[in-house]
């Protein structure tokens, strides 16, 4: 009988650390979701609000020609309109995800279509962490590749 109890007080907690780590992913996902379409948006406001600088915040970008931009992170808070995105939209897919408390990171394959429809392809690496119960993104790395 008292194995019986553990037993079942043993599966009762795995299921709830499971559920746990699945809302935390989902809510992850939502918010990168919003970064991407508030950035094509030009919603200066909505992806400021997705984004919480660190002192060790950092933003890599690398592009198919080897070129590398290290793209300051105040860039993503604050950034007028006109300096954003100009339309269009993403899908992310391929999520891969560690979850701890209060840090996380993610990756995941961007394909962005632009107004003009151009498509362009990345690997995305972003490094979040809860501040005041919400997740924010504190820096990301972008590989941008031709597609075959």
């Amino acid at each position: 009988m008292k194995w019986t109890l553990i037993f079942y007080l043993l599966i009762a907690i795995s299921l709830t650390g499971y559920s746990q780590k699945k809302e935390e992913s989902e809510l992850i996902k939502k918010l990168l979701e919003k970064e991407s379409a508030t950035w094509r948006a030009r919603d200066s406001k909505g992806h400021s609000d997705c984004w919480y600088i660190q002192p060790y915040s950092r933003i890599l970008i690398s592009t198919p020609k080897g070129e590398t931009f290290d793209v300051p992170p105040s860039a993503m808070i604050n950034t007028k309109p006109e300096a954003m995105g100009n339309g269009g939209f993403a899908v992310n897919s391929n999520y891969k995800m560690s979850i701890n408390a209060k840090t996380a990171w993610v990756s995941h394959d961007e394909e962005s279509t632009a107004k003009d429809g151009k498509k362009t392809f990345s690997y995305e690496i972003r490094l979040l962490e809860k501040i005041k119960n919400k997740w924010k993104v504190v820096g990301q790395s972008i590989h941008i590749y031709k597609s075959e």
